[in-house]
Order: C-alpha cells, then sequence, then structure tokens
C-alpha cells in the first residue's frame, strides 16, 4: 500500500467517526497502522486473532464507540461465529475492513491465498452482510462514509474489501 493511499484511508476514517480499531496486522494494509497509533482521535487494540477482534469491537461499539476491525480476509473465515452471533444476532454496527487476498486485483496474490479470496464474498453474501469491493483511491474517503453510514442505518456489520492499489 503507498503512504498517500494509506494516509486517505485513514483520514477517511477519522472524518467517517471511526475511532476504535481492534486489529491483527496483516502485510497488505499495514501502512495504515502507525498513522493511527500517532493519532490520539484512534482507540488500537490489537489482538491474537480475528474473532476476539470482533469480539473487542462489540464491546466498543456497544459501549458508545464507532468501532472497525482491521483484518486478512482470511480472518473473515476465523471470525464468522462471532460476526453471526455478535454482531448479526444482536446489532451490533462494526466496519470490516478488510485486506481482500486471493482476490483477481490482488497484486500479490498466490496459491497460499487465491482459494480464500475466492470464496470471501460468499462468506459475507451467506452470513448476510453488505460489502463494497474497493481498487483504488478513486472515491475512498466518501466510500469509507458510505459504509460507515450503511453499517449504522443497518444496525449490522458491514465489510470494505480492499484489493488492486491496496495490495500494491
Amino acid at each position: 500500500m503507498k503512504p498517500e493511499l494509506a494516509k486517505r484511508t485513514v483520514v477517511g476514517l477519522k472524518e467517517a467517526g471511526v475511532d476504535f480499531v481492534s486489529y491483527i496486522p496483516e502485510t497488505r494494509l499495514s501502512e495504515i497502522l502507525p498513522l493511527m497509533t500517532a493519532d490520539d482521535f484512534f482507540m488500537l487494540a490489537p489482538v491474537a486473532s480475528e474473532a476476539e477482534a470482533v469480539g473487542i469491537a462489540a464491546g466498543a461499539a456497544l459501549g458508545g464507540k464507532c468501532a472497525a476491525v482491521y483484518m486478512e480476509g482470511t480472518g473473515l473465515f476465523v471470525s464468522t461465529y462471532n460476526l453471526l452471533t455478535v454482531g448479526e444476532r444482536y446489532g451490533v454496527p462494526m466496519l470490516l475492513i478488510v485486506a481482500y487476498v486471493g482476490s483477481f486485483e490482488d497484486q500479490r496474490n498466490s496459491y497460499l491465498f487465491s482459494h480464500y479470496g475466492n470464496k470471501t464474498k460468499g462468506i459475507l453474501d451467506t452470513l448476510g452482510i453488505q460489502y463494497i469491493t474497493i481498487d483504488s483511491g478513486e472515491r475512498l474517503e466518501q466510500r469509507i462514509k458510505d459504509a460507515v453510514r450503511m453499517m449504522n442505518s443497518l444496525k449490522l456489520p458491514v465489510a470494505l474489501l480492499c484489493t488492486g492499489e491496496f495490495t500494491e
């Protein structure tokens, strides 16, 4: 991820009101972490598992934070139970910032990720989680705001699947 795109992503999150992010670092979008760490607006919670990240973000959302979970696409598979039982059942809005590994546009795609990427949208569809695929910085800040507005309107998790330019 190029530095300018990372900066715009963090600005977009801030402008959308996202003030809490639980995360497991990964390689494609990791440039956002130092920027969020340096900004006192964000409360960050590093975790050991994507399922744990969803549970912690849900608690933050229920406590009044505008919460996001930053994870690699493979983490969706790990966190499905928590997304369904906490996010969907209890109607907890949270933004899933997902490095869409294994997608057609993933510039670092390999046999390690392609099978996961091939099933990512199917998992989200099965869980009833709305998503948008973002492959460039075009209208990035607005797309983030739109996703946050949607998650708050639905009172459910919503995903941003980041690929293309985000994976360079």
